[in-house]
Formats: structure tokens, sequence, C-alpha cells
């Protein structure tokens, strides 16, 4: 959106940049240099109409690997097949579990190789959790499981209010010993945060400490929200876009991930 606003400018003329300011306004140009002068200039300018909002990017993690924006550029094309668009949700849930799982704590092993005995790494006891927010949040599991195959997967089913756009949950099952494991929730989209942010009290309430949230496309308004309600949490997305629409849809975005995955409506 172009903007033009009026900008009073006062200063000591030096070569010919106030000069010309002052031509370009249909105003006399003959300034003696080192005069003291005043103009108004009239400037247009491109206005953002992204929301500037205020929130911890400290705990915020973009995920923007080469890769992933080559995958999330196929992923957002209305064109792209139901079986295509489910793989490219597993490969990019792939990548977030990566940097999700960077500080994973490591001990020694002894490891006998073909030519002789060393000392490599494992993970050092670390329970994990796989926790998706149904039904979108289904597509991200296979990828994280990937990497870690030994982790629980528990699910929580909630749906946004057409109306309202508040989460209405209707099924949750976690694993008993969540206290204990490092949660992911995983959902790909992340549009107002209510949903995500429920999703966070609930394994709150059921005792889980250490939450991580993983989503693909995010967008301003819901990064604050969760961010904001949640804190200690932190949010992996592949990239934050501009902002909602009138109907709580992130845009650009790349529709509804769930009918994408699973060729519904």
């Amino acid at each position: 959106m172009h903007t033009k606003r009026w900008f009073v400018c006062t200063g000591i003329l030096f070569g010919t940049v106030l000069c010309a300011l002052a031509a370009d306004e249909g105003r006399s140009a003959a300034f003696v240099p080192g005069q003291i002068v005043t103009i108004c200039v009239n400037l247009s300018f491109e206005e953002s109409e992204e929301p500037m909002l205020d929130y911890d990017a400290s705990r915020l993690h973009v995920v923007d690997h080469p890769l992933v924006q080559h995958k999330l550029s196929i992923l957002r094309d209305k064109n792209t097949s139901t079986k295509d668009f489910r793989e490219l949700v597993t490969e990019l849930a792939i990548f977030e579990g990566y940097e999700a799982l960077r500080d994973l704590p490591l001990e020694d092993v002894e490891v006998e190789t073909p030519l002789e005995v060393m000392t490599g790494k494992r993970i050092q006891g670390k329970k994990l959790a796989i926790v998706p927010v149904l039904r979108a949040g289904l597509g991200m599991v296979d990828g994280i499981l990937k990497l870690v195959p030994t982790a629980r997967v528990g699910h929580l089913g909630m749906y946004r209010d057409e109306e309202t756009h508040e989460p209405v949950p209707y099924y949750c099952k976690l694993p008993e010993d969540i206290h204990e494991r490092t949660c992911l929730i995983v959902d790909p989209m992340l549009a107002t945060g209510g949903s995500l942010a429920a999703a966070i009290q609930f394994l709150r309430d059921a005792g889980a400490r250490d939450i991580r949230c993983l989503t693909l496309v995010s967008c301003p308004e819901g990064i604050k929200n969760v961010l904001d309600s949640s804190p200690h949490v932190e949010l992996y997305t592949c990239c934050v876009d501009r902002q909602l629409n009138e109907n709580a849809y992130i845009l650009p975005g790349l529709g509804d991930a769930g009918d994408r995955i699973f060729g519904t409506r």
C-alpha cells in the first residue's frame, strides 16, 4: 500500500541534497551553501500491511534451509497432488525434527568397527513423545518417527469453530509417563494459535514440562498468542507468513492442511 506523508526538513545546506529536495517539490532551489533552510517534503513510500507484533523472538526458530524453502514452495502450489503434499509434509517434518532435537544430551559408548574399538556417542536415555493435533498433525508424525522410531505417540483431537475460531477439544490420549518425556506437539498450520495454545495447556495439565511445538507455516498473530500464553515453550516453523485474513486463514498460506493431506473437505 502506497502512502504519502509530509515531512519538514531543516538543516544547513551542504552540496545538493536539500537543494534537490526543494526542486522536486516545485520550490526555488537558489540557496547559498551553508545557509540554514527549512523545506516541506511530500514523500511517497510503500507501507507494509504485515502486523508488527511484539513477542519473544528468542523462542522462535525458523528452519529456513534451502531445501526446506524449495519443498515449501511446492507444498503451497494449489496444483500439488494429495500424494505429493503428504510426502512433502513428512519430509519437512524431518527437517524440523533435526532442529527441535538438536540439544538432546549425549553420552559416550564403546563401538567396535571392523578395524578397531572407538568411543562414539549415543542419546543419553532421553524419552520422547510426539503429540499430533488431530487431524492435520498426523501428517507430520511419520517424519519425526523416522528420526526417533522409539518415540511414543499421543493424540490430541480438537477442531476450530468456524464462527468463533476458538478450539473445541474432543479427544485426548497421552502416554502415562508424559511428565518424563520431551514432548513434540506437531500441527502444520499456526494461524490464530488458539488450538496450539490449548494443546500446550492440555500437556501442562497432564504433567509435561519440556514442550516443543513444530509447525510448517505460521503467522505473526499465532506466534504471539502461543509464545505469550506459554512461557518456556520453544516454537519451530518453516516460515512466518504475512497475516491472517478475515476467516482466520494464513496469507499467503497453503490452504487447509488437513484437507490437502487426506484429500477430503
